[in-house]
């Protein structure tokens, strides 16, 4: 069998994961990749960028689009955002809606679902309704089930734990039957498109959103400054500013006697010694930009482009 041949044989597609903020898209994400490759925590609009994660096959590659969730925008980074996931219903092969299954369907799904209708009619639109395991009472799901069954005539309606991987495989292998033949669009090996310079702030960013409360983690954006490998004491050396828009804020980031940003960078260099296979160096910083998250130079600078 020729290369050529080979080639026509494999099937690739893109999909798009979107939903409110915080019912578990990178999680998904996360587990069908098989390593972390989009931050999580427990705080609604935890990603802000559209996010590849690829998963290859023998002969299929499925790219998920993790999106920013979809939300009534207070400033133009949340417009940024939402624009972000809306553009992305029109690049793909299929859409997966996920819901949270402890959640009735609010405002917010609804508004949703009205962005669903204008998707292009022959794109498949799964409901996924995730965190299954924390639902004691079968019966429930069974009505909110209902409830969205009732309001958009989905593909099929998928219920799922992304943390357990309830039912994750048969979701997966949906999603290969309906893949296009085509090339793959990354190596079989490629987990992510981002640089690892994105990745790292992440991981960082992640790490702020854990330790703050309140308004603080939104206004939090993260740039690495400085990423060097010095191979003779096998060390990467990362310099990274956190940035905040208030003295207040910097001053919670920091902490009582630099506490917070202690554990910040101990967290953080974990997770990155871990991605990127060597000891890490991680100097933190923390610096205040009046309102970036309205000042579009900012916005820009930080990587929040359209593209």
């Amino acid at each position: 069998m020729t290369s050529q041949e080979t080639k026509q044989k494999t099937r690739s597609g893109f999909i798009a994961i979107v939903g409110r903020p915080n019912v578990g898209k990178s999680t998904l994400m996360n587990y069908m990749v098989g390593q972390k490759v989009a931050i999580t925590a427990d705080k609604p609009q935890t990603t802000r960028n559209r996010i590849h994660g690829v998963v290859t096959h023998e002969n299929s590659q499925i790219i998920f689009m993790d999106t920013p969730g979809i939300h009534k925008p207070k400033h133009r980074l949340g417009e940024h955002m939402v624009k972000i996931a809306v553009q992305t219903l029109r690049e793909v092969e299929a859409v997966l809606f996920l819901v949270d299954a402890t959640m009735p369907k609010g405002a917010g799904d609804e508004y949703i679902i009205e962005i669903l209708k204008d998707v292009k009619k022959d794109t498949p639109i799964y409901l996924v309704i995730n965190k299954i395991d924390l639902i004691e009472d079968k019966q429930k799901l069974l009505e909110i089930i209902t409830s969205y069954k009732d309001a958009f005539p989905f593909t099929e309606i998928i219920p799922i734990s992304a943390v357990k991987g309830d039912n994750v495989v048969r979701m997966r292998d949906l999603i290969l039957d309906l893949l296009p033949e085509g090339p793959f669009y990354y190596p079989p090996d490629q987990l992510t498109d981002h640089p690892e310079r994105f990745i790292v702030a992440e991981l960082i960013r992640e790490k702020v959103l854990h330790l703050t409360r309140e308004e603080v983690p939104h206004s939090v954006a993260v740039e690495v400054e400085q990423m060097q490998l010095k191979e003779d004491r096998n060390m990467l050396y990362i310099h990274a500013a956190i940035y905040t828009e208030r003295d207040s804020q910097k001053a919670i980031i920091i902490g009582k006697q630099g506490s917070v940003l202690k554990k910040v960078g101990q967290m953080a260099r974990l997770d990155i010694e871990k991605l990127m296979g060597s000891k890490v160096y991680l100097e933190l910083w923390v610096k205040v930009k009046a309102d970036w998250r309205n000042r579009e130079h900012m916005l820009r600078n930080f990587g929040f482009t359209e593209e």
